[in-house]
Order: C-alpha cells, then sequence, then structure tokens
C-alpha cells in the first residue's frame, strides 16, 4: 500500500478539527431536526426511536453506528423469510447488501433512508471521533469479504457520514464499483476532496441518487 495521505498528521489534527468544528456549527440545526423526526417517529411507529449497529472502524476498531430506526419490529426474521421465498431478492442482497423493495422499512422510514435523514444522529459519532463527516461508509462484518484484497484500504480511513460513494450513485452503484471508490478516496484523499464531496452531497441528497 505504501504511505497513503490517511496516515498523515494533517488527516489525524486537521480533518478531526475540521470534523469538530463543523459539527459545532451544525449542531443546534441537527439537535432539532433530530427532536422533530424522533417524535414523529414516536408517533407513528413507538418506540425504540433509534437504531444502532455494529460496524467496523479505522484499524479494525469496533463502534455503535446511530441511525433513526426505520425498519419494522423483528426485522432479521422479515427479512430471512423474505430471502427464503423471493429468488431476486436473495441474488440483489448478496450483491448490494441493501434491497430496492424492502420489506422491513416502514412507510416514514423509507422516507427518511431517501432523504438519508435517518443518518442525522450520526453527528454523535463524529463527536465521539468514530465516523467523520466525509469517508468511506462504515460495514458490517458480512461485508468485509467483500473487500478482499482492498480491505486494508478501507481500514485506513475514519468511516464518513457522506463520501465518495454517496455522491457517485450510491445503491445504483454496484458494491465492487463502490469499493474501489473507497480505495480512490484513500489513496488521494486531500482536504480539498473532502470539501468537494461534502459541496456535492446536497444534490445527491435532494435528487435521491442511488437512494432507497
Amino acid at each position: 500500500m505504501g504511505d497513503l495521505p490517511t496516515q498523515s498528521r494533517k488527516y489525524e489534527v486537521g480533518k478531526r478539527i475540521f470534523d469538530i468544528a463543523l459539527a459545532i456549527l451544525i449542531a443546534p440545526i441537527v439537535g432539532l431536526m433530530i427532536a422533530f423526526i424522533g417524535a414523529l417517529i414516536f408517533l407513528t411507529a413507538g418506540q425504540p426511536i433509534f437504531f444502532r449497529q455494529k460496524r467496523i472502524g479505522q484499524h479494525g476498531r469496533e463502534f455503535y453506528i446511530w441511525k433513526f430506526r426505520t425498519m419494522r419490529p423483528h426485522a432479521d426474521h422479515i427479512l430471512a423469510e423474505h430471502l427464503k421465498r423471493d429468488a431476486e431478492a436473495r441474488d440483489e442482497w448478496f450483491h448490494t447488501h441493501k434491497l430496492r423493495n424492502d420489506p422491513r422499512i416502514t412507510p416514514l422510514g423509507s422516507l427518511l433512508r431517501k432523504t438519508s435523514l435517518d443518518e442525522l444522529p450520526q453527528l454523535l459519532n463524529v463527536f465521539a471521533g468514530d465516523m467523520s463527516f466525509v469517508g468511506p461508509r462504515p460495514i458490517v462484518r458480512a461485508e468485509m469479504v467483500k473487500y478482499a484484497e482492498r480491505f486494508p484500504y478501507y481500514l485506513a480511513a475514519v468511516p464518513g457520514i457522506t463520501g465518495l460513494w454517496q455522491v457517485s450513485g450510491r445503491c445504483n452503484v454496484s458494491y465492487e464499483a463502490r469499493v474501489i471508490l473507497d480505495e480512490t478516496y484513500v489513496c488521494k484523499w486531500s482536504m480539498a476532496r473532502d470539501l468537494w464531496i461534502l459541496l456535492k452531497t446536497p444534490r445527491a441528497v435532494c435528487y435521491r441518487d442511488g437512494a432507497y
């Protein structure tokens, strides 16, 4: 792999300072949005409001990612039964680890996912240092095998709320292409590139590029 930009002091210190500064700046607005969306989830789907799941972070350190709950109760059972009945869905899940028509998702959850508002609680992950605003999307252990020999590149960066994958088509991009995008991000990282990705993210969210 050689020396990567994400192994530099600029990445470790400069990126962290930027993340904290931006997190503090937007915290009042995001806090109000979290309170409002949380109330909607409680009124339409009950508790719990939030969902947390163990993910793989930089250098292989595991952490819990926070999201709004978008799925129905007993989601794992619903998924298993759906994949058992639907061969096309099984193939889609195997290749992308996502489903375009996911029976686990609530109506409000579908809207939150399409607009990426379900990711707002990850501001807590940024404050904790588990995540950055920009970086590879954090994966679960089951996805590690899909990275194969490129997995060390994933481990070389702090996972992000948004990233090169999100602004390049998201779920419309194959998993193999996603892995290459993560490698590209790590190998060519710069603060300017992070800013470019952040500026492109609102358009990707508004047009729901590959979001479902």
